[in-house]
């Protein structure tokens, strides 16, 4: 669903969930980007992972501990970071948090058309 020419809103009942304590919302995305929404539950812990997309990840509600290439860090509301492509990563949180994270290029992945 390439939406370069329409709104798409936040809307909770469209979130996929691709593991437990995760849900996802892809928002608008072209072929040189993408916008998606998580939510992550309390207690929530994702697998460390890398993807050839630069990642910026900007927290909008709550805290995460995010490494990077093993280093530690810890974002609050309002705070962001950028992910180089390639590079190792690993998120979890304590509390009923949210992201936006943009990629680029898109995520073939995560784009459902």
């Amino acid at each position: 669903m390439s939406v370069s020419d329409g709104v798409i809103k936040s809307d909770d009942s469209r979130m996929s969930r691709p593991e437990p304590g995760l849900r996802r919302q892809v928002m608008s995305y072209s072929k040189e980007m993408m916008l998606v929404r998580h939510k992550m539950e309390a207690g929530w812990a994702g697998a460390a992972h890398s993807h050839a997309q630069e990642q910026l990840l900007y927290v909008v509600s709550g805290a995460i501990q995010l490494t990077v290439a093993g280093v530690a860090h810890t974002l609050s509301a309002g705070d962001s970071i950028l992910v180089a492509g390639g590079t190792e990563h690993q998120a979890c949180t304590d509390r009923a948090s949210e992201v936006l994270d943009i990629f680029t290029p898109y995520r073939s992945d995560y784009a459902t058309s």
